[in-house]
């Protein structure tokens, strides 16, 4: 038997691995005459310069010997960094000189396929598409609604038609945590959209102000319960390589569902009664929502979380494949070891280790309400009518921008990362807010006023959307632990919603009292990128 590490063992392997050759026993060849005559003259003083080949090192020993051999002649192993790197601990290794491996440990499975979790991540955006076309449903029909139901020329009551549902935002937001955790996210989505059809039916079916209240109220819990679900479900059933694009998907959805809203809108003005329609058309979504997520697959997440280990594993495999299921079931016993969300208390958001990073998940959410955004919204169809553009095709423009951004994010969002996009996107809203301060003032002539005007409008949208639209829901659902994940962006989400409410309130008062350039030179600074520096990369996190 030939003992490992000695020369007739590395012969034996060398012969087997470079020719397949097989030279019967493994006996130690005698040595020729003219081997027994160099042997000799090795005996001889040499230069200095011979001492290599005197005293060779055993691995270039090894090769040397391999030339004497009549099959290997033709074999050039004389470079020193071959020798070095190819040897006999390659000889071993199952993919040496292209042989198979025997067993899985080896295999690279590579990324899991971007195709299995793709129709769950669409039905999870119906939500968003619903939240974005609730936000732009009454932008049109408002009057016509006033109209018809005796509160027109009432301020005060097409304040509270509109203000009604962020309330129901603020509820539903602050309940979905817990709803996501006790019931699932599926089960959440169904709940989400069950208000939504009963809010809806509720306001195209009405006669009176109060159950148009109460219909804008059920609609509003729905609103707050999808956003921060759907940013969840996302993150946790899509691959690592491919979650900032499918994050992105939500606000597309998002601003899908605006453009649809004010592109069905345009015949309130003309048709009698047309509002009633708006409004029904918002069930077929709902109703989509809450049908498809029956046969979508629940997060991988909860139901580790629940104990469910068989579960977990099939629905590892329904979104990834079963060559992924062991890496991901690692993984989750990774990120969710020792976690318990029946301890999870309100109070663990605001203080001891996890309150920096709920607070930067409020900040975030707060800049992005007080960015400036919903003024710029606000003056769009006065700059465009000073224009000479129509405001409904003004609004149209708005929302391809804002969905032409929303795109490039898309693409964007995994190749430059979540924190460098928000920085650049802050910056490019100062920017644009600068030529609208420029643009309200007298410096430049009024058709140069305009031009600013229109472009800063377009530049502010636009860059909205590449980063503070898309990335907060996305950043935060990857950097909460999963402890506390659904319910710290219940909390953020609540905090949006309460910024949202008194941006609304209070913004007229205040154009009233400071003016647009005023007003415009606070958001030019509030929008300055100085406070992304803070936040945290979550590229690949889960």
């Amino acid at each position: 038997m030939v003992t490992p590490g000695t020369p007739e063992h590395q012969q034996q392997h060398i012969c087997v691995n470079f020719g397949g050759f097989r030279f019967g026993k493994r006996k130690k060849h005698k040595q020729s005459p003219k081997s027994s005559v160099n042997a000799k003259l090795s005996e001889k003083p040499k230069p200095a310069s011979h001492d290599r080949a005197i005293r060779p090192e055993p691995r270039r020993a090894v090769l040397l010997n391999l030339r004497k051999l009549r099959c290997f002649h033709r074999i050039q192993l004389l470079r020193s960094s071959f020798a070095d790197s190819v040897f006999l601990e390659d000889f071993h290794h199952p993919r040496a000189f292209g042989a198979e491996p025997q067993s899985d440990e080896w295999r690279d499975t590579g990324n899991p396929s971007w195709k299995r979790p793709l129709p769950h991540v669409l039905v999870a955006t119906l939500s968003s598409f619903l939240f974005g076309y609730h936000l732009g449903v009454v932008n049109d029909t408002l009057e016509s609604i006033s109209i018809d139901l005796g509160f027109s020329g009432s301020t005060m009551a097409e304040g509270l038609v509109v203000s009604t549902c962020l309330g129901g935002a603020f509820l539903g937001s602050i309940f979905s945590g817990w709803i996501s955790d006790g019931l699932g996210r599926r089960r959440a989505f169904q709940l989400c959209a069950l208000p939504m059809i009963i809010g809806a039916s509720m306001s195209a079916t009405t006669s009176s102000l109060e159950v148009m209240l109460l219909g804008r109220f059920f609609v509003g819990t729905g609103m707050g319960l999808g956003p921060p679900v759907a940013a969840l479900y996302v993150s946790e059933v899509s691959p690592a390589f491919v979650r900032g694009t499918y994050g992105s998907f939500t606000q597309i959805a998002t601003c899908l569902g605006l453009m649809t809203a004010l592109v069905t809108g345009i015949p309130a003005k003309n048709v009698p009664g047309w509002w009633r329609v708006c409004f029904w058309v918002s069930a077929i979504p709902a109703t989509l929502l809450a049908f498809l997520m029956e046969f979508s697959t629940e997060s991988p997440h909860w139901l580790f979380k629940r104990g469910k280990i068989s579960q977990t594993e099939e629905e590892l495999e329904r979104l990834m494949g079963a060559s992924h299921v062991k890496s991901a079931m690692a993984e989750l016993s990774k990120s969710d070891r020792g976690d318990d969300v029946d301890v999870v208390k309100f109070s663990d958001l605001l203080h001891g280790r996890h309150f920096r990073v709920v607070f930067i998940g409020s900040a975030l959410f707060a800049l992005q309400q007080l960015s400036g955004i919903n003024a710029v919204f606000y003056f769009s169809s006065t700059v465009f009518n000073k224009a000479g553009v129509p405001s409904d095709i003004g609004n149209i423009c708005v929302g391809i921008v804002n969905i032409a951004g929303s795109v490039v994010a898309m693409i964007l969002m995994d190749k430059l990362g979540r924190k460098l996009l928000l920085v650049w996107s802050f910056l490019g809203m100062a920017v644009a807010m600068g030529f609208q301060v420029i643009g309200a003032s007298d410096i430049l002539s009024d058709s140069q006023n305009l031009y600013l005007s229109v472009g800063g409008m377009l530049m502010f949208v636009l860059t909205f959307a590449l980063g503070a639209g898309p990335v907060p829901s996305l950043l935060l659902s990857e950097i909460f632990p999963s402890r506390i994940r659904a319910k710290a962006m219940a909390f953020c989400m609540a905090v949006h919603w309460v910024n949202n409410f008194f941006v609304g309130l209070l913004f007229l008062r205040l154009l009233e009292l400071l003016g647009p350039k005023i007003l415009y030179s606070g958001h030019f600074r509030q929008d300055c990128p100085t406070r992304g520096t803070m936040m945290p990369e979550a590229i690949s996190r889960s």
